[in-house]
């Protein structure tokens, strides 16, 4: 182990297109987060919560405005804020997620085109303000990155695809844009990762991240 995992707790999310692997590499994280002697709660968005888990269906299924979509994943995520993650990190516990709020800016800002201040007002309110001491935001994101061609045909190659699954790569390029755009804005949180790789390449840069931030 490069170095001691700190005994508080921590808030990870795997962030990335649909097709880019994220969701393959929870289940080593969580064994190694284990195997360090933490203790991990493993959630989604949108889901988490038995509310969320019922956001989602009609999230990934249904279409609607993405006004309407936009504030359904942050009902989301207020559950999951309030009833797995706030208590899950204050009793020391690890968390991670799939997606949090930056798949929020990709999909519903970056690629839907929901502006900005909209974006941001639903963050400060479910979340805390940036500027204030109480804002809940990930200690580290992992954000795995792929060529739009790469993750559509991963896609074509797996279950049968959900609404945003079924966009044009066009939709994909701007989400890959969105996401990239914000790691450069936040470099101290979000790392990117070259998901391209085998799979042992990526999860040997996973547990180098992951035991020495």
């Amino acid at each position: 182990m490069v170095k001691s995992l700190l005994k508080r707790g921590k808030f990870i999310t795997l962030e990335g297109m649909d097709g880019a692997g994220k969701s393959t590499h929870i289940p080593f994280i969580i064994a190694l987060l284990k195997t360090n002697g933490v203790e991990v709660v493993s959630t989604r968005e949108p889901g988490g919560t038995s509310l969320g888990e019922a956001l989602r269906e009609i999230l990934l299924h249904q279409t609607m405005c993405v006004e309407t979509e936009a504030l359904l994943m942050f009902a989301a995520r207020q559950e999951h804020i309030k009833q797995v993650i706030q208590p899950a990190l204050e009793r020391g516990a690890y968390v991670v997620s799939d997606r949090f709020s930056d798949a929020s800016y990709a999909y519903q800002h970056g690629a839907k085109g929901l502006s900005l201040e909209k974006m941001q007002a639903l963050e400060d309110w479910v979340q805390g303000s940036q500027s204030s001491d109480t804002t809940l935001q990930p200690d580290l994101t992992l954000l795995f990155d792929v060529p739009v061609e790469v993750s559509v045909a991963r896609l074509r190659n797996t279950r049968s695809p959900d609404k945003f699954e079924r966009e044009n790569s066009l939709f994909f390029n701007k989400i890959r844009d969105t996401y990239l755009y914000r790691a450069a804005q936040y470099p101290q949180r979000i790392t990117v990762i070259n998901a391209n790789q085998s799979l042992e390449t990526v999860q040997a840069l996973v547990k180098e991240i992951i035991l020495t931030t």
